[in-house]
C-alpha cells in the first residue's frame, strides 16, 4: 500500500471520529432547543399561525365575532375569516369544495351530511328556542298555541334549515297549526323580520333575541314544549391549515372559549 494511500485512510478516519462528537453535540443542542421552545399542543401558544375560513351558523353572528377577536389577539399571525349562513347553505358550501378551514353548524344532522369531509365533530354549545315579537310584546304572545291566530303574522325559518327544524317540531309537538307568512333561510333572517315590523312574531334561538334586546321581547317557551340545538364544530378535511383549524375547533371548548359562549347566551355543551 502507498504511503499517499495510507495518509488519505487516516485523514478519513480523524475526520470521521471528528464528526461524531460534533453531530452529539449539535442533536443535543437541538434536543434542548426543541424542549425548550415546546409547549404542550393544548396551550394557546403551541397554535400554528394561519389565515383560517370559518364557516358558520347565523346565530353564531354575534358571539363568534367577539370571539375571533379574542383568538386572534391570544394568537398573534392568526387571522379568522367568518362566513356565517344557513347550516343548510354551508354544508352545500363544503359538499362542493369550496375552500374552507372550519365548520359550525346549528344541529347534528346538517354536520352527518358531509361526515366523509370532516374530522370527528365536538359539540361546543346548546340553545334553545323563543318566541320574538316587537317591543312591548305588542299583541300579547304568551306561548305557543297563539301563534296559531291568523290575524298574527308569523315568520318561521325554512324547514330545511336547523332553527326550522326545530321550530317544526315544538309546534308539531303542542298540535299548533301556523301559517306562517315567509319561510327564511336563516334564523337570523327571522329575527330581521320581526325587528323591522314585517312580522309580529317568529321563532328564533335565545341568543338571537338576547342579541336584539333593544328591539324585540323574547317570550320563553318551557323546557317540557322545547327543543335543545346542539352546536358541532368540526375541522374540513381538504383544509390546507389542518393544524390550526384543529387548534381553533379545540379552543372553543376551552374555559376561555366557553366563557365567551355563555356569557352571550349559550348553554354547556
Amino acid at each position: 500500500m502507498s504511503l499517499t494511500v495510507t495518509r488519505r485512510r487516516t485523514a478519513a478516519v480523524l475526520t470521521a471520529a471528528l464528526l461524531v462528537p460534533l453531530a452529539a453535540c449539535s442533536s443535543g443542542d437541538d434536543a434542548k432547543q426543541d424542549t425548550a421552545g415546546s409547549t404542550p399542543s393544548g396551550s394557546a401558544s403551541a397554535a400554528p399561525r394561519a389565515n383560517l375560513t370559518v364557516l358558520a351558523a347565523a346565530s353564531l353572528t354575534d358571539v363568534f365575532k367577539t370571539a375571533g377577536a379574542a383568538y386572534e389577539k391570544a394568537h398573534p399571525g392568526t387571522k379568522l375569516t367568518f362566513s356565517f349562513a344557513g347550516s343548510q347553505e354551508l354544508v352545500a358550501q363544503v359538499s362542493q369544495g369550496s375552500p374552507a378551514d372550519v365548520l359550525v353548524t346549528a344541529d347534528t344532522k346538517s354536520m352527518d351530511k358531509v361526515r366523509a369531509d370532516t374530522g370527528t365533530p365536538a359539540i361546543i354549545a346548546k340553545n334553545r328556542l323563543v318566541i320574538a315579537t316587537g317591543e312591548g310584546n305588542p299583541f300579547k304572545v304568551d306561548d305557543l298555541k297563539d301563534l296559531a291566530d291568523s290575524k298574527l303574522k308569523v315568520v318561521l325559518a325554512a324547514p330545511e334549515v336547523p332553527a326550522g327544524k326545530y321550530s317544526k317540531q315544538i309546534l308539531d309537538k303542542q298540535g299548533v297549526a301556523v301559517k306562517p307568512v315567509s319561510q327564511e333561510p336563516n334564523v337570523r333572517a327571522v329575527l330581521s323580520k320581526v325587528e323591522m315590523g314585517e312580522a309580529d312574531a317568529g321563532l328564533v334561538y335565545r341568543t338571537d333575541a338576547e342579541s336584539a334586546k333593544d328591539k324585540v321581547d323574547a317570550v320563553e317557551i318551557p323546557d317540557d314544549q322545547n327543543a335543545i340545538a346542539q352546536y358541532p364544530a368540526a375541522t374540513i378535511k381538504d383544509s390546507k391549515n389542518a393544524a390550526a383549524a384543529a387548534a381553533f375547533v379545540a379552543w372553543l371548548s376551552s374555559p376561555e372559549g366557553q366563557k365567551i359562549l355563555q356569557d352571550a347566551g349559550f348553554q354547556k355543551p
